[in-house]
């Protein structure tokens, strides 16, 4: 067992994808069923996502479906990853957050990013342009604001019930992101794996820049990103082929569409440049059999620092996907049904004031 994965927290992100041939209705069922599995697997966390007008997702009331998973589950933390600040007022944010952790508390985890719609329409629908994303960290020390009860630009109005209670914040960032999150104190969420040196520049700033808060004493990093796990190299390689064709349309398209099978893709006629830009996606990502996945996480770990790996695998073959979270949970060896387990030993309070547990190495 690598002491360097023992020692590291594994959690989950469902982007709640639809599937050809499946209603959306199913992607979110699928979602809470995946966080269930998370949960009896032992993983850290669940967290979803947020997406407006993308008809390859789902989920796109995150702070509602984050509702749906802590009802159908009991111990797991579960989260956003995340409500896009730009999208929303603070104080409603404050609110939803307030109530989630009224009704699951101590299970609830804010997290929170700057991005905008996906196009120039969904952004108009909206009522928020790219130019919102520049004011992130107004609004995000806005937002902390109402839930700390400091907030003074509008004096006798409360967010309830969120005021006064402990949400852990996380603050999510491809790169110039981790510079806000060192500033305000935050945790920082950061993917993903496959632009490693960029990711590691973003992380060197956080930790050099970092200001510690009635948040967070240190520095905390969750890398986020693909890890897909098979019996073979190759059956891991084919579940990235769904989402590395989705990207791939959307870049040449405009357009995200639903996930297909991998062996509908595999067989299609690509143009040069769809081509060009599905082999780029399904390069970088972490897969293949256990003992090459333990190679690979050992090395993303020691190079980023990081305390906890955000599993984000999206694929067509939901049965699939969750035999790879099974196989991975076999290598991170959570405490879980059908995984073998051994002791475990608090070792420190994290900046939302829970025990943070490892594996004996």
């Amino acid at each position: 067992m690598s002491s360097v994965i023992a020692s590291t927290r594994f959690s989950v992100l469902d982007r709640s994808r639809t599937r050809e041939g499946h209603e959306a209705s199913r992607a979110l069922r699928d979602t809470v069923d995946l966080a269930r599995e998370a949960e009896a697997l032992g993983f850290h966390r669940f967290w979803v996502s947020e997406h407006h007008g993308v008809p390859g997702v789902a989920g796109s009331a995150p702070t509602v479906l984050a509702a749906a998973v802590a009802a159908a589950t009991s111990t797991i933390r579960v989260g956003t990853g995340g409500v896009m600040l730009p999208n929303h007022r603070p104080l409603v944010v404050a609110e939803q957050f307030g109530v989630l952790a009224s009704l699951f508390p101590g299970r609830i985890d804010m997290g929170l990013g700057r991005s905008v719609g996906f196009t120039d329409g969904v952004r108009r629908a909206l009522g928020h342009g790219k130019e919102d994303a520049e004011d992130f960290p107004g609004r995000l020390a806005e937002l902390l604001g109402w839930i700390d009860g400091t907030q003074q630009a509008h004096p006798r109005v409360h967010a309830h019930p969120a005021e006064g209670l402990r949400i852990p914040a996380y603050v999510l960032a491809i790169g110039e992101g981790a510079s806000v999150a060192a500033a305000a104190g935050l945790p920082l969420v950061i993917g993903d794996l496959r632009g490693r040196e960029k990711v590691l520049r973003a992380i060197e700033v956080y930790r050099r820049d970092f200001r510690p808060s009635a948040r967070a004493e240190r520095p905390e990093v969750i890398v986020a990103g693909t890890v897909a796990v098979a019996g073979t190299e190759e059956a891991a390689r084919r579940l990235l082929v769904p989402e590395a064709w989705a990207m791939a349309y959307s870049r040449t398209h405009g357009d995200f569409p639903p996930l297909a099978p991998a062996e509908l893709i595999e067989r299609r006629t690509m143009t040069a440049k769809e081509r060009e830009l599905y082999e780029r996606g399904l390069d970088g990502h972490i897969h293949g059999t256990q003992e090459q996945v333990v190679e690979q996480l050992e090395r993303a770990i020691k190079e980023t620092g990081a305390d906890e790996v955000l599993v984000t695998t999206s694929t067509y073959d939901r049965e699939a996907l969750t035999d790879s979270l099974r196989r991975l949970a076999r290598i991170t060896r959570p405490q879980a049904r059908g995984v073998a387990a051994g002791p475990r030993r608090p070792i420190a309070a994290g900046p939302d004031g829970e025990k943070r547990e490892r594996w004996e190495a």
